[in-house]
């Protein structure tokens, strides 16, 4: 086996290590919601990782963004994927919405990911967004559809949509679209640590004064005390880093593909853990957005 053989199969396996981490941070929420407020839990996720970030830049000796002008995009994409992102699904989630909805609401960003791909490129050289491209936008849709109006028709304690929180649910997807667009367009290729650690900086900086608006407080016992450990280590160490670098390497259109493969994961595990039911009429619209949004991103022939 050559020297590079090894590296290059952890690239092609970073999307799939990526899916299942990411995947897991519904689940994260539904285990340290019912013990932490939640801007109070981010808050304390992002100083803890941020505090892991730092010794490790220190020694390693990486570099920091080199300009002002870098610090202000990293800082914006920051707000955005950090704070507003995180914000939305964990407010959601603790305004009552079931993991598995929240995901798939998220999930939904390839879609409107191509829709502001499709309004950009009018008028320009690249190809415009083709039938078979709107065919999928359209399928997705349906199949989304599909899954939440079973979800606000039936209804249960662990998934009670109300316009709060699927307020909330929705200010995560668009801040988790417009970010992923931001960076690819904005932010110039630097290290992952560093720039992880200014994007949590203003998130840090927007969550904690927010956080103490909070009237309830922190519950310690052994299920927060693991969502805290595996939100920074996992999630943000692990997670936040291989999306940053996933943004970097591929195209956006490709990149958010992936993010559709997380409800279906985060649906299992929420099936397996907290018993959130999943039926065929589930199934079968996460099938067909599946396959709406794997027309959307797939590339032309031409």
């Amino acid at each position: 086996m050559s020297g590079g053989a090894e590296p290059d199969a952890w690239v092609r396996a970073t999307p799939v290590v990526f899916v299942l981490i990411w995947s897991t941070g519904f689940i994260v929420a539904r285990y340290g919601m019912p013990h932490a407020p939640p801007l109070s839990f981010l808050s304390l996720r992002y100083a803890l990782s941020i505090a892991c970030f730092l010794p490790w830049i220190w020694w390693a000796k990486v570099a920091w963004p080199q300009s002002r002008q870098q610090f202000l995009h990293l800082s914006a994409t920051g707000l955005l994927m950090h704070a507003g992102y995180l914000g939305g699904v964990w407010l959601a989630v603790k305004a009552g919405m079931g993991s598995g909805l929240t995901s798939l609401i998220v999930g939904f960003q390839p879609v409107l990911t191509a829709i502001w791909l499709a309004y950009s490129l009018r008028g320009s050289d690249l190809p415009a967004i083709s039938r078979r491209q709107w065919m999928g936008l359209l399928l997705g849709f349906v199949g989304l559809l599909m899954v939440v109006w079973r979800k606000l028709a039936l209804g249960s304690p662990l998934d009670h949509v109300t316009p709060a929180n699927m307020a909330f649910a929705l200010a995560a997807l668009l801040s988790i679209t417009i970010g992923t667009l931001y960076q690819k367009r904005f932010v110039k290729p630097c290290d992952v640590r560093s720039a992880n650690t200014v994007q949590l900086l203003a998130a840090l900086v927007l969550t904690w004064p927010l956080a103490w608006m909070e009237t309830e407080t922190m519950r310690w016992n052994i299920e927060l005390a693991g969502a805290l450990a595996w939100s920074v280590l996992g999630l943000t160490l692990g997670g936040s880093s291989l999306l940053y670098m996933l943004i970097q390497r591929g195209a956006a259109a490709s990149v958010t593909s992936l993010m559709y493969l997380v409800p279906p994961a985060t649906a299992m595990l929420a099936w397996v853990l907290f018993d959130e039911s999943i039926t065929l009429v589930t199934l079968m619209g996460t099938a067909l957005t599946a396959l709406g949004v794997s027309l959307v991103v797939r590339p032309s022939r031409r």
